[in-house]
């Protein structure tokens, strides 16, 4: 039977169990330069036991962030700082990988500490935003620009430059960020999306930059170098956006251009959704992910409140998803691998954590 700590291969890489750790942003960037806290907060991470890893929301462009603060991956100086968090995990047999994104129309704010809100346009720090359509994320956000054809083969350029960047600074696998609103995600949503050129109207048409971008990558990435996609399965605006069969649908455009798994994540495509819509009780994502694996047949990762060891297991026992991704509580607990193998009576628990620690725990049974 296949469990939490089966390892799990997909192209080239392998994964020596089932954890990931969910990428989460740090806001601790400079000019989009990783420095010593990211270093840091990945470094416990890997030391662990997780079987991979994704660094947090990296920007294609200096526009594509997030805020001011948010690494990049725009340039080749970027590249240096990336490897050293990517040496770290591979000293600890982790694969890593790392999200790259444009931020679209939720781009130039703040962090969420200082209100996650849009920049005044008169902040010497904020930029113009982009989008498929001049729809503001929200009535007191800068109405964003509606990006013309030339600028959106322009952006896709910009995502395949990133990936080949995140090849040479030693990634295991990338992940293409198009879910939470930002700029794939906005294109994909009828919600964001007014367009009536190639890129709107039509499920297929809104799809077509993700397909696009996607497909790019896949041919400048190496053969054996897997491509994930994160996407916002539905919108969770009631009544109205996207809804699973159109995950379905992506997920099978994604697969048909070379992506290997999709993280299913959701909403994100306005400030605030009505929370009655979708509870947001544990494991809450987690039949998206096992719809999208079952109809588009695609390995899938689930993510969103997997906080304990039964119910990571039983996502992987029972076929829901092929990896789990813990954000919070990995915060909680870095070792939450070596308390999950604990937990779950494995016989060698110490397998996932480096041998001195491991030594020093086995007095703690």
């Amino acid at each position: 039977m296949t469990s939490l700590f089966t390892p799990f291969s997909i192209r080239g890489v392998t994964f020596k169990n089932r954890i990931v750790v969910s990428p989460m942003c740090q806001y601790a960037a400079v000019d989009g330069f990783a420095t010593d806290w990211h270093f840091e907060h990945h470094a416990r991470f890997a030391l662990g036991g997780v079987g991979g890893a994704l660094v947090e929301s990296t920007g294609i462009l200096p526009e594509g962030r997030i805020t001011p603060d948010c690494l990049g991956l725009w340039d080749d100086r970027h590249i240096e700082g990336l490897s050293r968090i990517v040496g770290t995990y591979h000293r600890e047999g982790a694969a890593i990988g790392i999200q790259i994104s444009h931020a679209g129309r939720k781009g130039s704010s703040t962090p969420p500490w200082d209100g996650g809100w849009a920049l005044p346009v008169d902040d010497p720090r904020a930029w113009q935003t982009v989008a498929p359509s001049p729809i503001a994320y929200h009535e007191e956000w800068p109405v964003p620009h509606a990006l013309d054809t030339d600028e959106i083969a322009s952006i896709t350029e910009a995502f395949v430059a990133a990936a080949k960047r995140a090849v040479a600074a030693g990634f295991d696998f990338v992940e293409i960020h198009g879910a939470h609103g930002y700029l794939l995600h906005s294109f994909v949503s009828p919600i964001s999306n007014q367009r009536t050129d190639q890129y709107g109207g039509s499920a297929e048409n809104r799809m077509r930059f993700s397909v696009e971008v996607a497909a790019a990558i896949r041919k400048a990435i190496p053969d054996d170098m897997p491509l994930f996609y994160r996407a916002s399965c539905i919108d969770r605006v009631p009544d109205a956006g996207l809804t699973l069969d159109d995950a379905v649908a992506l997920a099978k455009a994604l697969k048909a251009v070379g992506v290997d798994l999709v993280d299913c994540s959701a909403g994100g495509i306005l400030v605030r959704t009505n929370p009655g819509h979708i509870s947001e009780s544990p494991g809450f994502q987690v039949t998206f992910a096992e719809r999208v694996r079952r109809e588009a047949e695609i390995p899938t990762m689930a993510v969103g409140f997997i906080t304990e060891p039964d119910q990571a297991e039983a996502i992987i026992a029972s076929g829901q998803a092929d990896l789990v991704a813990l954000g919070r509580e990995m915060l909680a607990d870095s070792n939450f691998a070596y308390s999950a193998a604990l937990t779950l009576g494995f016989d060698k628990p110490d397998f996932v954590l480096p041998q001195r620690y491991a030594f020093y725990l086995q007095f703690r049974r």
